[in-house]
């Protein structure tokens, strides 16, 4: 087995048939069916079922191609330091980011560091905190940009930022007008709730209570116990694993987004979405820049991680 081999067989699994996989790799059908063939051979056991029309993966077939991608990511990270090595600062940043701080990364961050050193490029993953710090641990990223809470074993971590939570919705969600004590009176005209907003003004965990809450999945278990702690029973209508699923819903007049403040940039952004800063003082987040304490990290990657 060679990495060759691994790149035709993901190709094969990735493309579900023989000919699409060779048009892929521009290569001829027969050559590319013996190499799986003789993986095949090699490991004593059928890496695929094939079907009239299509071919899947067997069980063998799908262990196999969850090591040939960390094995050829692997062998891409290898070739990328060593050219690193070579070049100094130029080549590609491997960064991972969370969606909740894409856009405050690219305005903040990339755009006063290209302008630094404008011959570095970036690949960058997005996903969650929890998926990328499995892909830092793998070595198939250098630095990710991600949210509290997380594990930090095996880490090096750098505060870059700490937020507070916040409640975001469409005006009729916040039915009420904003009262020194928090939402009391009469209705909550768009323009009123314009000016709380601006103003800075907050409401409290309690005065979410009935609301239809839309939150990522991870923060459950924390926002749960902080409704606990406030004598609220929450009811979350929606709960998903990307801040854009939860802006877009709550902007879409379905509910209450609760995210960290920096998250109401993403876009495409809901003309008519109001925020509300939440005063509970453990309702934070803060924003981390991570790598793997026993990874390589290229001098791009240690010039951002300088940076931000």
């Amino acid at each position: 087995m060679d990495l060759k081999q691994l790149e035709y067989f993901k190709a094969v699994a990735d493309e579900g048939t023989i000919s699409a996989a060779a048009r892929r790799l521009n290569m001829s059908q027969p050559p590319l069916s013996n190499q799986i063939h003789l993986l095949e051979r090699e490991f004593g056991t059928l890496l695929f079922e094939r079907g009239a029309r299509k071919i899947e993966l067997t069980e063998a077939g799908r262990l196999l191609y969850k090591r040939a991608e960390t094995m050829l990511g692997l062998a891409r990270l290898t070739e990328q330091e060593l050219a690193d090595y070579r070049e100094g600062r130029a080549g590609n940043l491997r960064l991972g980011v969370v969606s909740s701080v894409g856009t405050l990364l690219l305005r903040d961050w990339i755009l006063p560091f290209h302008q630094k050193f404008p011959q570095i490029g970036f690949e960058i993953y997005e996903g969650n905190t929890y998926q990328l710090i499995e892909q830092l641990r793998a070595n198939l990223i250098e630095l990710a940009l991600v949210r509290t809470p997380f594990p930090t074993e095996g880490l090096g971590t750098r505060q870059i930022r700490k937020e507070t939570m916040i409640a975001a919705g469409r005006p009729e969600f916040f039915g009420k007008k904003h009262g020194p004590s928090g939402i009391a009176g009469e209705a909550l005209c768009a323009a009123a709730a314009q000016e709380a907003q601006t103003a800075g003004r907050t409401l409290e965990l309690s005065e979410l209570a009935g609301k239809p809450l839309i939150i990522y999945r991870r923060w459950e278990a924390f926002l749960t116990e902080r409704f606990r702690e406030a004598g609220v029973v929450p009811w979350y209508f929606c709960i998903n694993d990307d801040a854009r699923t939860t802006l877009e819903w709550a902007g879409s007049g379905l509910g209450i987004a609760v995210c960290p403040a920096s998250a109401a940039d993403v876009p495409p952004g809901q003309p008519g979405l109001l925020t509300y800063r939440i005063s509970d003082a453990r309702m934070e987040s803060d924003i981390c820049a991570v790598y793997a304490k026993n990874g390589h990290l290229s001098a791009a990657a240690r010039a951002l991680l300088a940076a931000v």
